[in-house]
């Protein structure tokens, strides 16, 4: 029945957003959102304990890529709402090899083109890493089975740890869609 209902909504849903259907429950044996420890785009580890009681969007980024103008839509929304949603972006060379930098050269490249200041993190692959693997497998995040399919796409963290939304690159961090959950 749960599944049922989340293929509903994903069919009813607006293209390119996947929403937690209600009264689903983490797996008992889930690795809560909390337990991650990754490294910043520095190489100091950040503790993502420090996110509760906060909303999270997450974004696997690229410098090379059509949608890397959402750099600056993503800034835009942490200057503006970072009171009620913290940004964290994860760079990766996943597709279309459009994140070939090294972590120094993508942190550059985001401050100097962008003016990023909200939260990077050194490269990651989406395809293999235990946030990522989180984020996609429903025995660990309860619901959402949605991988990222290109550059850019997003992952938005309740203020409980709990993954509520998914959203396709062509999603803009400043849309409706995403303004409307803060």
């Amino acid at each position: 029945m749960k599944k049922l209902k989340y293929l509903l909504l994903k069919l009813f849903s607006p293209k390119g957003v996947s929403t937690r259907p209600k009264n689903i429950n983490m797996p008992a044996t889930a690795k809560s959102f909390y337990d991650f420890k990754l490294k910043s785009i520095d190489g100091k580890e950040i503790d993502f304990s420090i996110y509760k009681g906060k909303k999270v969007l997450l974004v696997n980024t690229a410098s090379e890529c059509g949608y890397t103008p959402q750099y600056d839509e993503l800034q835009n929304l942490h200057e503006t709402h970072g009171n009620k949603i913290t940004i964290l972006g994860f760079p990766a060379n996943n597709f279309g090899g459009q994140e070939p930098g090294s972590n120094i050269e993508i942190g550059a490249f985001c401050r100097k083109n962008f003016g990023v200041t909200f939260q990077l993190f050194e490269k990651v692959d989406v395809k293999d890493n235990p946030l990522y693997n989180w984020l996609k497998d429903e025995k660990q995040n309860g619901w959402n089975t949605e991988a990222p399919t290109w550059n850019f796409c997003k992952y938005l963290i309740n203020d409980k740890g709990e993954l509520v939304k998914y959203y396709s690159s062509a999603v803009n961090p400043m849309s409706n869609e995403i303004v409307k959950m803060l």
